[in-house]
Formats: C-alpha cells, sequence, structure tokens
C-alpha cells in the first residue's frame, strides 16, 4: 500500500513555492495580539497555526504583543497572553516582542516618507478625514494640505513629537491615491496625537502610529517572513505592501490571509466579554463558560483538544461556522483513555445494608479505566451504609426502568448485588434512605454466575466519601434563541450554572489538584477548578458530559 501522504494547506503551498524560488532561506512566522483583552478559541487558530508553520519549516516563531493604542492596553492582558500561549505549546522562548520596542524605527520611517514626498501633515479634524474619504461608489477628495510641502510637514510633525499640539489636532497622512477603489490606499492615516502614558514607555511618545503602518514595519525589523493573518485584512494587503516597498527592506515580508475561526452560540468578542465581566454575568475573562484560552484552561480544557479541533476545523480561505460540539467532542476524544474513571454521586441518596455486618468495612478493587488497563487499579472502601444516586432509585418505577426500586435487585458497581426491600421518608414522603439485602456470592471479580441483573449502579462510601461543591456548566447563550437580541443585547441562557452543594465523591478525590481531572462515572469529565479550590476542598467543574450528538463527517 503506498504511504498515504498529509494534507497540505494553501499557506504551505506558497510558503514551499517561496523557499524554491529562493524569496527567502528560513521561515519566519509570528502572533501578534493586541494586550485589550484575554484571548479566546479564535486566538488559538492562529496561534497553533503560525507556531506549527514554523516548526514545520524548522524557522521562528515570535511572540509580538502589538502595543499602538495605550487606552486600552494592560499588563495584565500581556501577562495572560504569554500564558495562554505557552499553554497551547506555542514555543517563543525568548522571542517576545513589543511594537513600542521599535517605536524610534517607526518615527524615522515616518520622517523617510514625509522627505520622499511620500506623506504629509494635515489639519483635518477627524470628522473631516471621514467625509474627505469619499465613499465605495464615489472617489475621496484631496486634502488641502496633500501637496504641503515636505521640509514644512517634517517640521509640524517633528513640533507633534515635541507635543506642541493638542490631540486631533493634526496627523500624519500617507499621500496614495485618494480616486482608489480601495478605501485603505485614499490616503491613510500613519499617526496621530495621543497625550497618553504608555504602558512600556511611559510619557515618552504623545504620537503613536496606527496599526497598518506599525505593523508592516514590525514584521520587517523581525524578519518576519509570512505574516499570517485573517481575513479581514486582506483589503488592508496593498497598504502593508506600499509601507513595506516605501520604507525599504531588502527581504520584506509576505502578508497571507486565512478565514478566521467561527464558533456557533458563543461570545467572543472581547467588548462584549468585558460587558459581561463588569456587569458581573460571569467570574471574570476565566469564567469556564466563557472561551477565552483561560476559561477553557479552568474548566479543563486541554491544549492537545484545542490543537485537535483547530486542524478539525481546517485552514483555508473561506470563511465558515464551526459547532461547539465540535470542540466538546475533541475533549472526550482527548481525555477518555487518560484519566482516571472515579465515582462521584451529584444527589445523594442513602442507601443502609440491613445485612451488612455494621463495623465492617472491606477495600474493593476498581479499575481506573476500564479502555486503558494502563491506568492501574484502586481501592474503594465499601461498608453498611452507602450514598447512591438519587435518580437510580424510583418507588414507583416507570416502564424499561433498570436500576433500583421496591424489590428490584441491581449489582453495586465493583461490589455485590442488592435487592430494595424497605424505605425511610420525611413528614412530607420524600424518600430520605433505602433499606437493601446484600448477596454475599455475588461480589465482583468472584466468578458468581447463578442468575443475572439488568443494572448496573455507581456509589460512594457513607463514612469515607465528602462532601464537595460540584459545578455543572451549560452554554451562556441561549441556543434555542441565537446570539443576539434586536437590540444587540446576548441572550444569556439562566441555566448556564448550576452550583450543586453536598455531591458526595469517593475519598481519593479529596487530595486532587488544581486543573486535575478525571471521569465521574456515568456522568462527564470534570476538573478541579483552579480559583476556588482550597487544599482538601476541591470544588469541580464539569468540563462535558459524556453524550455527544457530534460525529465527524464521513470521508469519502
Amino acid at each position: 500500500m503506498a504511504e498515504e501522504t498529509k494534507s497540505r494547506n494553501f499557506i504551505e503551498d506558497i510558503i514551499d513555492r517561496d523557499l524554491e524560488e529562493g524569496r527567502y532561506d528560513k521561515v519566519c512566522t509570528r502572533f501578534p495580539p493586541e494586550p485589550n483583552g484575554y484571548l479566546h478559541i479564535g486566538h488559538a487558530k492562529s496561534i497553533i497555526l503560525n507556531s506549527g508553520i514554523a516548526e514545520e519549516y524548522h524557522g521562528r516563531f515570535n511572540l509580538r504583543f502589538d502595543d499602538t493604542n495605550p487606552t486600552k492596553e494592560k499588563s495584565e492582558f500581556v501577562e495572560s497572553i504569554k500564558k495562554d500561549v505557552r499553554w497551547l505549546g506555542a514555543d517563543f522562548g525568548d522571542r517576545c516582542f513589543f511594537a513600542s520596542d521599535y517605536f524610534d524605527s517607526m518615527y524615522e520611517k515616518a520622517e523617510l516618507l514625509i522627505r520622499k514626498g511620500l506623506a504629509y501633515v494635515s489639519s483635518l479634524s477627524a470628522d473631516q478625514v471621514r467625509e474627505y474619504r469619499g465613499t465605495l461608489t464615489e472617489p475621496g477628495r484631496d486634502d488641502p494640505d496633500r501637496d504641503r510641502d515636505p521640509e514644512e510637514s517634517l517640521a509640524l510633525f517633528r513640533d507633534m513629537k515635541a507635543g506642541k499640539y493638542p490631540d486631533g489636532a493634526m496627523v500624519l497622512r500617507a499621500k496614495i491615491d485618494m480616486a482608489s477603489p480601495n478605501i485603505n490606499m485614499r490616503d491613510p492615516i500613519l499617526y496621530r496625537i495621543a497625550h497618553l502614558t504608555h504602558q512600556n514607555t511611559g510619557d515618552k511618545w504623545c504620537i503613536y502610529p496606527m496599526y497598518d503602518f506599525a505593523h508592516p514595519i514590525e514584521d520587517a525589523i523581525e524578519g518576519v517572513t509570512h505574516s499570517l493573518c485573517t481575513l479581514e485584512f486582506e483589503d488592508h494587503r496593498p497598504l502593508y505592501n506600499w509601507v513595506v516597498e516605501n520604507t525599504g527592506w531588502e527581504h520584506p515580508p509576505r502578508q497571507i490571509e486565512f478565514a478566521k475561526m467561527y464558533l456557533t452560540n458563543v461570545v467572543t468578542g472581547k467588548r462584549y466579554i468585558k460587558r459581561l465581566v463588569e456587569q458581573g454575568v460571569v467570574d471574570g475573562w476565566d469564567d469556564p463558560r466563557l472561551v477565552t484560552i483561560a476559561a477553557l484552561r479552568r474548566r479543563g480544557f486541554t491544549p492537545e483538544s484545542i490543537r485537535m479541533f483547530v486542524e478539525l476545523s481546517g485552514i483555508s480561505k473561506a470563511n465558515a461556522s464551526s459547532d461547539y460540539a465540535m470542540l466538546e467532542y475533541c475533549i472526550r476524544e482527548d481525555l477518555k483513555l487518560k484519566r482516571n474513571r472515579m465515582m462521584a454521586v451529584l444527589h445523594p441518596l442513602k442507601l443502609i445494608i440491613d445485612n451488612y455486618p455494621e463495623d465492617q468495612t472491606e477495600l474493593l478493587d476498581a479499575d481506573n479505566n476500564l479502555e486503558n488497563p494502563s491506568l492501574g487499579k484502586r481501592k474503594i472502601p465499601f461498608g453498611r451504609e452507602l450514598f447512591i444516586e438519587r435518580d437510580d432509585f424510583m418507588e414507583n418505577p416507570v416502564p424499561k426502568y433498570k436500576r433500583l426500586y421496591p424489590g428490584n435487585e441491581v449489582r453495586l458497581m465493583y461490589a455485590y448485588f442488592v435487592k430494595c426491600v424497605g424505605l425511610e421518608k420525611d413528614a412530607e414522603g420524600n424518600v430520605t434512605a433505602v433499606h437493601c439485602t446484600y448477596d454475599p456470592e455475588t461480589k465482583a471479580g468472584s466468578g458468581f454466575t447463578g442468575r443475572k441483573v439488568k443494572g448496573t449502579i455507581h456509589w460512594v462510601p457513607a463514612k469515607e466519601s465528602f462532601a464537595a461543591t460540584v459545578r455543572l456548566y451549560e452554554n451562556l447563550i441561549d441556543e434555542s434563541k441565537g446570539v443576539y437580541n434586536e437590540d444587540g443585547s446576548l441572550n444569556l441562557n439562566p441555566h448556564s450554572l448550576t452550583v450543586v452543594k453536598g455531591a458526595r465523591l469517593e475519598p481519593a478525590l479529596k487530595e486532587a489538584k488544581p486543573y486535575e481531572s478525571f471521569q465521574f462515572m456515568r456522568n462527564g469529565f470534570y476538573c478541579v477548578d483552579a480559583k476556588d479550590s482550597k487544599e482538601g476542598e476541591p470544588v469541580f467543574n464539569r468540563i462535558v458530559t459524556l453524550k455527544s450528538s457530534f460525529r465527524l463527517p464521513v470521508q469519502k
């Protein structure tokens, strides 16, 4: 059989040609976030793509913060982004840079453009600049300052830098083409005045470069060869090329666009997430109901599952949405053979085995993962009093109900057959305890074949188990109504978080550490919350339920 070849995406095809034609010797990519919020699942695609390309071609990968807008940027966001990028396995080593590292170089390039007659200082207000720009169907009008003498523009630009003018008084514009069908090329603004303190440069600057001017220069300075960005920057590519061509670089970088990652029924916009945080709807940027990378990590998702999700979503030029169910599929696939399967009872109901010795406790063997024997076994204490799930008992069973009810016999997982022989109720008639008898001949693993039962239920020992808080998450958005209301507000799901207090967990889980994850038998995958857990008092977040409606498309 011929060796199966890995399918390649269009970006790899472009890079292959560039290397074959000698356009570049060594590939260098970058991930360039703006530190104005936490990263989300969409950013993961860019991180994994850029770092993966660098690794594939034995090149370099840079992390670079585009901190050209000090109004929204915080060091808190810088540190969170570094953590997220490293957690996803993208190795930038010591190659962490800031756009602000290059402010001096950008300023020099701006002066170069002025001297070459390719940039000028304009005194138009922001509203006037928009008015002069024209529309998609009408060309723009020349700025009255467009033909200003370069020496005059240079002097004004230096005065802007010296802080002689207030915010909005002047801007530096590129001199390109006010009739261009691409509005981005109609004399775009390169610098604006902003008397703001910058997180890195302090008060050194009162003028700041615009993103479209700064970004290509940053790439060129760092030796980036392929500037991979999302499709909304496609119309900006002519300006990107104009900047690098006219500011003089021996091997200018090349911009390539790919489709963004869209996820159904989730909130990814920083503006909306910020509002949810500020209004206290969610517990910070890392609330497990969000799809920020910090939130996914806190909830219990793994880097491997997110990489699988990105791979299944694919790299293309066509915008498309991925189903959130596919992300859940990926975490199930990643965890099902890696994690111990533990017993946890979320809604406990006491079960008393009347004929079991009152003071006896025995240790039973339990498989950590039946599908992966390499994870070994553990011991679970078993005694006269246990807790079972309240849903595993019905006083008046519905048809085909196979679990415990009066007169019926079931197997207790890893233990014995038990038969319901009585009930205890409170004053309102609610069942508070189930009484059973057990058959000592039916111990699991004993080879007993005398009779069969139709149901097996899990349990925890009443004495040795411990009470814990378990949080059950659903989608933050009400999927039946869509993401947004008519007024633009979010359609929030009122049941997105259910806090279960008093769940009973098997004793081995008491010493679980933050971010450790497990499968709770017959229930789902859970992770120890890293924010609210205390030593010996873990709080568990449900990562995902066991059942999924998602199916991978059939490969034809």
